[in-house]
């Protein structure tokens, strides 16, 4: 598996798992022993959703904790004229005469749908280490690639600020 996770990224999922197993974990618990007293198990619904709702975070623990057992820890440091982890980039893309804002995270955190691009991608592993101004070949596969010009860099690594800010 071995996962790249930052130190930030590690200490959420700790973060987590402690939230699910203190809080979670005993009110799920619970949940399984009310809808039990009801009777009939077998036509019981809320049982089977209390169930289910423990075992599946029953699995979310044992899920984080693994990827924590098998991370590959990278550092989130880079200097603060080149683009790096946790940094927010604004690149023009030549083919389609657009600008558009990214920040850069570890596979764990990717949201595509919000801008959050990870390091593994083409254009994520393009971007590391260039400076504002640079023009960049961004290679998808063998048979296609194209260019994207960094226009600015962001250097905010405060992780509670999640969201991509419009510039």
């Amino acid at each position: 598996m071995h996962d790249n996770l930052t130190a930030s990224d590690i200490k959420k999922m700790e973060e987590e798992i402690e939230y699910r197993k203190l809080t979670l974990r005993p009110q799920l618990l619970e949940d399984v022993k009310e809808t039990r007293a009801h009777g009939d198990l077998s036509e019981n619904f809320e049982y089977h959703a209390a169930k289910r709702a423990k075992n599946q975070n029953e699995s979310r623990i044992r899920y984080l904790d693994r990827m924590i057992r098998t991370a590959n820890v990278i550092e989130d440091k880079s200097a603060d004229d080149e683009v790096g982890m946790n940094n927010i980039v604004t690149v023009f893309f030549e083919e389609d005469n657009e600008e558009e804002t990214y920040k850069i995270v570890t596979a764990i955190r990717s949201d595509s749908l919000n801008n959050f691009i990870t390091i593994e991608s083409p254009l994520g592993k393009a971007l590391m280490g260039h400076k504002v101004g640079d023009r960049v070949a961004v290679k998808v596969n063998d048979s296609y690639s194209y260019y994207v010009t960094i226009r600015k860099i962001d250097n905010n690594k405060d992780d509670a600020d999640d969201r991509i800010r419009s510039y």
